[in-house]
């Protein structure tokens, strides 16, 4: 077993991995829990002097950062090595300013899976939008951030 499988086969090691990544680390962003099949991620990011922008509250770069690889790394987690899988496109609308600690809960379903292989099937390629929402300690949402993924067979993308 390589690193790669390693990595996706042992939760709390892509845990440890993500929570000790520098840029991740020093912006005050951390995995909180990580549910053993992928299904579910929760990120938090915490109010800190690296993290504040000029008028004192989380600097958007931080707010986007936090939410920026999770829907792609939970689907090469759940879908293995037949799936080529790239984070296409995103957008992030800020609603209110970020204080304290914020916190994002990525969730994926058997469902989402199934979907996935059943559009892909035929060789072609699917890219689906993902939406997570970024909400304060009051369970207020400061942003919403829609992430759009590719999605292709290997064996389909190697084909001429």
């Amino acid at each position: 077993m390589n690193l790669r499988d390693q990595f996706f086969k042992k939760p709390w090691l892509f845990k440890t991995y993500i929570n000790f990544w520098g840029p991740y680390r020093s912006a005050g962003i951390r995995v909180v829990q990580i549910a053993p099949d992928y299904s579910r991620i929760v990120v938090e990011l915490r109010e800190t002097l690296n993290n504040r922008n000029a008028v004192g509250t989380h600097f958007g770069g931080s707010l986007y950062s936090m939410c920026d690889p999770f829907y792609m790394l939970m689907f090469i987690a759940r879908l293995g090595k037949e799936y080529v899988i790239w984070d296409k496109a995103a957008s992030i609308d800020f609603e209110r300013p970020g204080k304290g600690t914020v916190r994002a809960v990525f969730t994926l379903t058997p469902q989402d899976d199934a979907t996935v292989r059943a559009e892909t099937a035929n060789g072609a390629r699917y890219t689906p939008t993902y939406v997570v929402e970024v909400l304060d300690e009051q369970g207020q949402r400061v942003a919403k951030v829609e992430k759009v993924l590719y999605f292709r067979r290997k064996d389909a993308a190697r084909k001429p």
